[in-house]
C-alpha cells in the first residue's frame, strides 16, 4: 500500500508578512522622524504629506499581506485525492475519488489546469510555470497509476 504524496504550490513572493511587518515598522519611523523634523523647522504640510504617503503604503502593505500566503495543495492517498487551496485567507478543500478523477492538461495559452471528477471541476497551477506544470501533472498522474493498479 502507498504512503500519502503531497504536492504545494505557493504564490512567488519577496517578503513574508512578518519580514514586510519589521519593514513597514522601519519605514514609519524614517517617516515620522522626517516628519518631525520638518515640524520642529516649522513646515507643518510635510506632516499632511507624511500621514498620505503611511496611509498609501499601508493600504498597499495590506493588499499584499492578504495574497502572501496563497497556496494550493494536493494530496493523494489510498483512496482520495484532495485539493486545498487558500487563496486570501480562506481555503476551500474538494475531495475527489482517486480510482475516477482525471487531470485536464492546460489549455494552449492558459496559465491553468483542472482536476474533474463527474460535475466537479478545479482549477489548478495558478502559481506555476508550464514546464512546472507538465512536470507536476506527470508526477500526480503517475502516483495515481500506481494507485489504480495496485
Amino acid at each position: 500500500m502507498l504512503d500519502m504524496k503531497i504536492w504545494k504550490m505557493r504564490r512567488n513572493c519577496a517578503l513574508t508578512p512578518k519580514q514586510l511587518l519589521k519593514f513597514y515598522i522601519l519605514l514609519i519611523c524614517l517617516s515620522a522622524s522626517v516628519a518631525t523634523g520638518f515640524l520642529l523647522a516649522g513646515v507643518w504640510v510635510v506632516v499632511i504629506f507624511t500621514a498620505l504617503e503611511v496611509g498609501a503604503v499601508t493600504i498597499g502593505f495590506l493588499i499584499y499581506c492578504r495574497h502572501a500566503l496563497d497556496s494550493e495543495t494536493i494530496e493523494i492517498n489510498s483512496q482520495c485525492l484532495i485539493v486545498k487551496k487558500f487563496i486570501g485567507h480562506k481555503e476551500t478543500v474538494y475531495e475527489f475519488n482517486a480510482q475516477w478523477v482525471k487531470i485536464e492538461p492546460p489549455f494552449a495559452d492558459s496559465k491553468t489546469f483542472f482536476i474533474s471528477q463527474s460535475n466537479l471541476r478545479v482549477e489548478l497551477g495558478q502559481f506555476l510555470g508550464q514546464e512546472q506544470q507538465r512536470s507536476l501533472i506527470a508526477s500526480v498522474r503517475g502516483h495515481l497509476q500506481e494507485l489504480r493498479f495496485n
